[in-house]
């Protein structure tokens, strides 16, 4: 079977010491695991513009301090799909303030029903929980002086 080649881009969001993560309200733990926003590269579209999209649209938050990339790799998304994911990871800064936890939602432009999502900070420290290989670039946050 050939898998198909998806561009993908998957952000850190961090304030302070502090990572921007979600959970999807309607799926368990068990099927979606916990997650940092993340999504397809558009037509037209740079990676750069893909994360700060996917940023937007999953969190609801609008002024992000600054955005890097922070390097890519491929990632095989078999047995839930059989497509190879060219994954491009950016670390996204927030400075403002926001409650600890809150309501988002991703209406994916009116062509599919929204996807809830519950966001929430958790310490820098708990990444390694994230699902399907999301923390892969994790430790470069921590290289020449990160966060």
């Amino acid at each position: 079977m050939v898998k198909a080649h998806i561009k993908k881009v998957i952000c850190y969001i961090t304030r302070g010491d502090k990572l921007l993560v979600f959970r999807h309200v309607d799926y368990s733990y068990e099927q979606v695991g916990i997650q940092v926003p993340a999504g397809t590269v558009r037509d037209g579209e740079d990676s750069q513009q893909a994360a700060l999209r996917e940023a937007i649209e999953e969190t609801g938050l609008k002024e992000f301090s600054s955005i890097r990339f922070l390097g890519a790799l491929d990632y095989d998304m078999t047995p839930h799909r059989f497509e190879i994911h060219e994954r491009s990871f950016f670390h996204l800064t927030f400075d403002d303030d926001t409650p600890e936890r809150w309501a988002s939602r991703e209406d994916h432009d009116g062509l599919d029903p929204p996807t809830r999502f519950e966001c929430f900070w958790i310490d820098l420290s708990y990444g390694h929980i994230l699902q399907s290989g999301q923390g892969a670039f994790l430790y470069a946050l921590f290289e020449d002086g990160g966060v």
